[in-house]
């Protein structure tokens, strides 16, 4: 089961920048994941300074 970001996202780009396989890129109100690439691994969920990525 792929991560989600919730609007509680800010668009600092850290989840994106620990993703390993490049499946988190920004979109218009918070970043977004690709459901399909996403290996489920938590490395965005642990990166997020908010607390807005859940699987």
């Amino acid at each position: 089961m792929a991560h989600k970001i919730s609007d509680q996202c800010v668009k600092c780009g850290a989840c994106a920048e620990q993703c390993p396989t490049g499946c988190i890129k920004e979109g218009d109100a918070k970043y977004e994941v690709n459901a399909d690439e996403c290996i489920d691994c938590g490395a965005c969920e642990s990166a997020c300074p908010t607390g807005a990525i859940s699987a």
